[in-house]
C-alpha cells in the first residue's frame, strides 16, 4: 500500500497539475502515484536521488533509510489496528442494529414511527457494509482488472458505508423537522402531514445519497498499479475545494442548526402541559400526561442520537477542513495519520452506538429488550410465583378462619 502522506501530496500536487491539460495531468499524476508506490517497496538497498547522493555519505544514506523504513512500519502498523478497531465495531453495530429493528417490529412501533426504523435500516447497512469494506482491506488482496475496479469504486473506496451514513444523516434532519411540526404546528400537520410523503422521504434517504456518492466515487476514484486511491482526482482544485466545502456545509453546519432549532419543542412541550394541567379534568389530564411521555420519550431519544452525531462526527468534519480546504501538511506524517484514523473512527462509533442509545432511551424497545434477558425472565417469573404463592396462603388462612366461625 502507497504511502500515507504520499497519497496526500500526490492528491495536493494534482491541483497544479490540473493547470495543463486533463489527460497529461493524468499522466503526471500517475506516475507520482507509480512513484509514491515503488518509494514504499524500497529496500535497506535503495538509493537516494543522483543530486542527494553526491552530497550524502553512505553513512548518511543508511540512517535515512532506517529512518523510512521504521516510520513505514509504524504506519503500517497504525493502519492495521485502525482497520482491525473499525472491523470490531461493525460486527457489534450490524447484531445491535438488527436487534433493534426485531425489537421494533415485537413492540409494534415500526408502523407508528417508519422514520426511525429507517434510522436503524440505514445504520443497519452502514455497519453491514463496514464489516465487508474493512474485512476486504485487512485481506489486501490484489485489485486487478475490472473487477478490481469496480471492488476499488463500490467498496474499498467506503462508498456503500458513506451511502449509508448520509441517508441516516439526511433523515436524522427529517425526523428532527417532522417531531418539530408535530409539536409547534400540530392543527396543521394533521390536516397536511400523510403517510405518502414519509414513504417518499425515505425512498430520497436511500436513493439520493446512493446516485451522488457512486456517481461522485466513478468520477474522482482512480485504480493505479493495483493500488485504489478514492476522491482523488477532480476537475480542478477548485473543484474539490467547492465539493468539501458543500460536503461540510451540508451534513454538519445545516444539519447542527435544524437540531438546535427544532429541539426547542421540548419547551414547547412543556408548556403545553401546563397549559393542559390548568384547563382539564383529572381523567383528561391523565390521558393527555400519557401523550405528553410518549411524545417526550420519542424526543428525548432523538435529541441523545442528534446529540452524539454532533460530537463524535465533529473530529472528522475538522479534519476534512484542515486537511482538504485549509490544506494543512506540515505535520508529523503518523500524526496527521492518527489525527485521521481517529477522527474516522469516531464516525463510525456514532453509527454502532446508536442501537444502544434507542435500547436504554425508548421505552417499548427497552422492554422488548428486557424482556429477552433469560435472568430477568427468571426473575420476574420467581417473583410472581411468590406473589401467587403468598395470595393463596392468603386465601387458604381466609378459608379456615371462616370455617371455625
Amino acid at each position: 500500500m502507497a504511502s500515507f502522506l504520499c497519497k496526500q501530496l500526490s492528491v495536493l500536487l494534482y491541483d497544479d497539475i490540473c493547470n495543463v491539460s486533463r489527460n497529461e495531468g493524468m499522466h503526471a499524476l500517475s506516475r507520482l502515484f507509480l512513484q509514491c508506490a515503488l518509494n514504499e517497496e524500497m529496500t535497506e538497498d535503495n538509493s537516494t536521488t543522483s543530486d542527494m547522493s553526491d552530497a550524502m555519505t553512505a553513512t548518511e544514506e543508511t540512517q535515512i533509510t532506517q529512518v523510512n523504513t521504521v516510520t513505514s512500519s509504524s504506519s503500517s502498523n497504525i493502519t492495521f489496528y485502525f482497520q482491525l478497531a473499525v472491523l470490531v465495531i461493525g460486527v457489534i453495530g450490524t447484531a445491535a442494529n438488527a436487534l433493534i429493528l426485531y425489537a421494533m417490529v415485537a413492540s409494534k412501533q415500526h408502523m407508528k414511527h417508519l422514520l426511525i426504523l429507517n434510522q436503524n435500516a440505514l445504520d443497519l447497512f452502514s455497519c453491514f457494509f463496514l464489516v465487508i469494506t474493512y474485512a476486504l482491506q485487512l485481506l489486501d488482496i490484489s485489485l486487478v482488472g475490472s473487477l478490481g475496479y469496480w471492488l476499488c469504486t463500490l467498496i474499498i473506496s467506503d462508498t456503500f458505508v458513506w451511502v449509508g451514513n448520509a441517508g441516516a444523516v439526511i433523515n436524522l434532519a427529517i425526523i428532527t423537522i417532522e417531531r418539530y411540526l408535530i409539536v409547534v404546528h400540530s392543527a396543521w400537520s394533521k390536516k397536511k402531514l400523510r403517510e405518502w410523503m414519509r414513504y417518499s422521504a425515505m425512498a430520497f434517504t436511500w436513493i439520493g445519497p446512493a446516485v451522488y456518492l457512486i456517481t461522485l466515487t466513478f468520477s474522482t476514484t482512480v485504480l493505479i498499479s493495483g493500488m485504489c486511491y478514492p476522491f482523488t482526482v477532480f476537475k480542478s482544485k477548485y473543484a474539490k475545494y467547492s465539493y468539501y466545502i458543500f460536503y461540510i456545509l451540508t451534513f454538519y453546519v445545516v444539519i447542527l442548526f435544524i437540531f438546535i432549532f427544532c429541539y426547542r419543542i421540548l419547551i414547547v412541550i412543556r408548556r403545553q402541559a401546563q397549559v393542559m394541567a390548568s384547563h382539564t379534568t383529572p381523567q383528561s389530564i391523565t390521558t393527555q400526561t400519557q401523550l405528553n411521555q410518549i411524545q417526550t420519550n420519542v424526543i428525548k431519544t432523538m435529541v441523545f442520537v442528534c446529540a452524539f452525531y454532533a460530537v463524535l462526527w465533529l473530529p472528522y468534519y475538522v479534519c476534512v477542513l484542515l486537511w482538504y480546504v485549509v490544506g494543512v501538511t506540515n505535520l508529523n506524517e503518523q500524526i496527521l495519520l492518527a489525527f485521521y484514523y481517529v477522527s474516522v473512527f469516531s464516525g463510525f462509533l456514532y453509527t454502532c452506538m446508536n442501537p444502544f442509545i434507542y435500547a436504554t432511551k425508548f421505552e417499548p424497545v427497552k422492554q422488548v429488550i428486557l424482556g429477552m434477558i433469560p435472568w430477568k425472565k427468571t426473575a420476574e417469573q420467581a417473583n410472581e410465583n411468590v406473589a401467587n404463592a403468598g395470595i393463596g396462603l392468603a386465601a387458604c388462612r381466609a378459608g379456615n378462619a371462616h370455617a371455625r366461625n
